[in-house]
């Protein structure tokens, strides 16, 4: 089967614009009515008057075109207009006939646990009703919803209530993407928010009855992020009203839908009890994400789907940017790295490689990738780095009075910041257009005083010979720990450039690429002697981490088998930075922690090795060992020192503390056989956060059955809880006993596979976060994961596509387990009602 590609190239503006829309919808599980009334207005720049509308599983009632009734055939995917009828400008009415009940794939009005929901981005509201769905046709919206539910919401503001009905209106124009309607037995934690010049919000998190109580950090957060889009870049919230909804089915992890976010209910509710810092976190980051999209994505808004980092990767630069005020910066920054390297990196190398903007798609789901939002969000910081934090603020400031209300694309943005700094930026926008992971090199020489650096770029793909724009943030140091030269930002434009230092008394030490400041690979040739330097004395807190980091994977990549093969130099400054009390405790989490196996896995590649994920894994295992040996006199008291006493508190200091604390129990329990330490912290821990550790740590050392038992029991009617009991299974089974752990799994009565949170929590924590596991020798972990991806296709191919990634780096092993994925695959392939979702990504991943 042949799926259509649509391409850039191809775009052409709409025939037609929608002045406004209403919508009146009849809810029921079944057979929900939705009648629709659109003034359509002939489009100026458009070269054609004809017309279809999109629209997929429903049923046509009747439709009407300036009152009269029309004679129509759909199909799968629309209905075409009768263009004699349109003229410059045409009222459409229709009444469609949807079964939200049926809805499985989560897209379009559908039921979760009898509430009714919507997800319409990207191209959901085609499930409503017949629509121009896409996103360059914005218009205001007026929703009548009749039913019985107690609660019934949509955009906006509500604007009225009669017999049966309550009727919501958007004054903002959107696209069909965000829209949004809600409706059950729910009730709200409520509060409000007064803007910078006075106005009075309201706000609610709407919930489940019995939810109400794990609302409050989400609210916090939310009005935390409002007051900080104020300070940072002048933007005020503008309705009168913002609402969140908590959903137990939904297959992303929220929906910026204006005044009407829908969010999946694992980044809303939290309690000490049932969440860790980790998903406090998380809520916090999420939350502030889609407020923000508020101005960056819904006031503007991108005019086609290939435009889609314009809104998702400044939004993402925005949520990280209010984080790092809210937590340990160089703390988020190297969480942020870590997250890129992991996804991006590992995207940008393989067959699933694309531009931050794609020129091409089959499916567009399928593009919600980390080079979008991640890779996106780090193209914005550089432009930021170019540009300086003032002139930063005078583009966006203009972007926002230049596009408001419109449908925007890539050279708009970039266009503001040429016009504000008077710089030609025609060279960085290739960031947007290009594939692929720069590479830079770094050689240097000292002579008389003149330090001289020399960086070259060159990509991993030898055709791509166009030189990237890249911010390479510099600084030098002396063998004391001074500093020689302060940070720098090198602009390295072409393929090769020097950069020289003069008046320096002695050679320094170059400190490249600090705050990791271009998403690109160091060459720097260090050996661990000067790794071990700039980890104890390098002034950047990100390139101090780095050194440490890369020192730890020198030494994995030679796969130690013995605790006593793990250098001593290297565990000295690892036990120093464990101990060092000036150092936030965070920091020194991070900093002491062991890189993940498929950071080590593209070590070895590098290399020109092989990995082989299981002996990975035991190395990996050797190297806790040994830092724990070297530590092991002080971990007691280092594990005291952490302790948090009085009541929970989510702040970032306090989690901080919690992220050591767990890092020093992990060393404990290395070095017990009975595991005594993790069963003691099980037994006594007040908060989840010290529990699922604890927890974690009992099943990797096959010591915790009785306490998954107790877990089970205690919180079996939490399904957010019962979400981490699944996944800790699954994340933390020895290599050798993982397949078999995860099938036996799949059987238990509460493994509910429709739901995106469950299918995640069991199955994707297997394939891509116990990667041992996956790729036992036997290949029976593809084959257990293609099993799922066969059943699961047919009701939900969204997160099937997403899961069918797991395979992304299949290239990259052995003959023997590339056969063995490419035989799974190919099974998945051959299933003949495969969905164009799953058909995209598997075959793109097998070329």
């Amino acid at each position: 089967m042949t799926d259509q590609t649509i391409r850039l190239e191809d775009y052409t503006p709409a025939a037609y614009l929608i002045e406004n829309v209403a919508l009146d919808f009849h809810l029921h599980p079944t057979k929900t009515t939705v009648i629709a009334k659109i003034e359509f207005k002939a489009n100026p720049a458009a070269s054609t008057r004809a017309l279809r509308l999109d629209g997929a599983d429903m049923a046509l009632n009747w439709a009407k075109i300036n009152g009269e009734p029309v004679d129509l055939n759909p199909d799968a995917t629309g209905v075409d207009l009768p263009e004699a009828l349109l003229g410059e400008g045409f009222t459409w009415e229709c009444e469609v006939e949807i079964n939200p009940e049926a809805n499985t794939s989560l897209d379009g009005l559908y039921m979760s646990n009898g509430m009714y929901c919507t997800q319409c981005e990207a191209e959901g509201f085609r499930r409503i009703t017949y629509y121009l769905d896409r996103p360059d046709v914005m218009t205001t919206f007026t929703v009548r919803i009749h039913g019985d539910q107690p609660v019934r919401l949509s955009n906006g503001n509500e604007v009225s209530q009669g017999e049966g009905f309550i009727e919501w209106h958007d004054p903002w124009p959107k696209p069909a993407y965000l829209f949004a309607l809600v409706a059950g037995d729910l009730v709200a934690h409520s509060d409000s928010f007064t803007t910078a010049s006075g106005r009075d919000v309201a706000l609610n998190i709407w919930v489940r009855a019995g939810d109400e109580g794990k609302c409050a950090y989400a609210m916090d957060s939310l009005k935390r992020s409002m007051k900080w889009d104020e300070e940072a870049y002048g933007r005020e919230y503008d309705l009168d009203l913002f609402n969140i909804v908590a959903v137990d089915d939904f297959n992303m992890g929220a929906m910026e839908n204006k005044g009407l976010n829908v969010f999946n209910s694992s980044l809303v509710l939290a309690s000490p009890e049932t969440a860790t810092d980790m998903n406090y976190e998380r809520i916090e980051s999420v939350i502030a994400h889609e407020y923000f999209h508020n101005w960056t994505g819904n006031r503007i808004t991108c005019r086609d789907w290939f435009q889609l980092c314009l809104k998702e990767g400044l939004t993402v630069f925005r949520d990280q940017h209010f984080t790092k005020t809210m937590r340990d910066e160089a703390v988020k920054r190297i969480e942020d790295v870590m997250t890129l390297r992991g996804r991006q990196f590992a995207e940008d190398a393989g067959p699933l490689s694309h531009p931050p903007r794609p020129n091409h798609y089959v499916e567009i789901n399928n593009f919600y990738t980390a080079t979008v939002y991640e890779k996106g969000a780090e193209v914005v910081g550089m432009l930021r780095t170019l540009v300086g934090a003032a002139d930063f603020r005078k583009a966006t400031d203009l972007y926002f009075d230049r596009h408001d209300g419109q449908a925007c694309t890539i050279e708009d943005w970039i266009k503001v910041f040429e016009d504000i700094t008077g710089r030609d930026l025609s060279q960085f926008a290739l960031w947007y257009t290009l594939a692929g992971t720069p590479r830079v090199r770094v050689k240097d020489n000292y002579a008389d005083g003149t330090y001289t650096l020399t960086l070259s770029q060159r990509m991993p793909d030898e055709t791509d010979t166009a030189a990237r724009h890249i911010p390479v943030a510099v600084g030098l140091l002396y063998p004391d720990g001074t500093e020689a030269v302060a940070t720098q930002v090198l602009e390295l434009t072409q393929t090769e450039q020097s950069f020289e230092f003069t008046g320096l008394h002695m050679p320094p030490i170059a400190s490249v690429l600090r705050g990791f400041s271009a998403p690109v690979v160091l060459e720097q040739s260090l050996d661990n002697s000067l790794r071990a330097y700039l980890l104890a004395h390098d002034t950047d807190a990100f390139n101090r981490w780095q050194a440490g980091r890369d020192y730890a994977l020198d030494i994995l990549a030679e796969l130690p088998q013995d605790p006593a093969h793990i250098e001593g130099v290297f565990l000295t400054a690892m036990g120093k930075t464990a101990r060092d009390a000036s150092l936030a405790p965070a920091y020194r989490a991070i900093a002491t922690g062991i890189p993940g196996e498929a950071e080590v896995a593209r070590k070895i590649l590098e290399g020109g090795g092989t990995p082989d994920p299981v002996a990975i894994h035991h190395a990996r295992e050797v190297m806790n060992i040994a830092m724990a040996r070297k530590l092991e006199g002080d971990l007691a008291g280092l594990y005291a020192d952490m302790a948090t006493p009085g009541a929970y508190s989510p702040d970032a200091d306090a989690a901080g503390k919690r992220s050591l604390r767990m890092r020093v129990l992990s060393w404990l329990t290395a070095l017990e056989e009975d595991a005594a330490s993790a069963q003691a912290q099980y037994d006594t821990a007040e908060n989840m956060t010290e529990k699922l550790p604890a927890l974690g740590l009992l099943v990797s050392k096959g010591k915790g059955e009785a306490a998954l038992q107790a877990f089970h029991s205690q919180w079996k009617h939490e399904p957010l809880v019962l979400d981490k009991w699944f996944g800790v299974q699954a994340t933390r089974a020895a290599p050798e006993t993982a397949v078999e752990t995860v099938r036996a799994l799949t059987s238990h009565p509460d493994f509910n596979w429709k739901n995106p949170n469950r299918f995640r929590a069991l199955m994707g924590a297997f394939a891509m976060g116990n990667i041992a596991g996956f790729h036992d020798p036997s290949g029976a972990g593809y084959e257990l994961v293609a099993d799922w991806l066969i059943k699961l296709d047919p009701i939900n191919p969204q997160i099937t596509a997403r899961m069918a990634t797991a395979f992304e780096s299949w290239r990259q092993y052995s003959d023997e387990r590339q056969a063995q994925m490419r035989a799974a695959l190919e099974r998945v392939l051959a299933v003949e009602t495969l969905s164009k979702n799953t058909r995209e990504i598997a075959g793109r991943i097998l070329g």
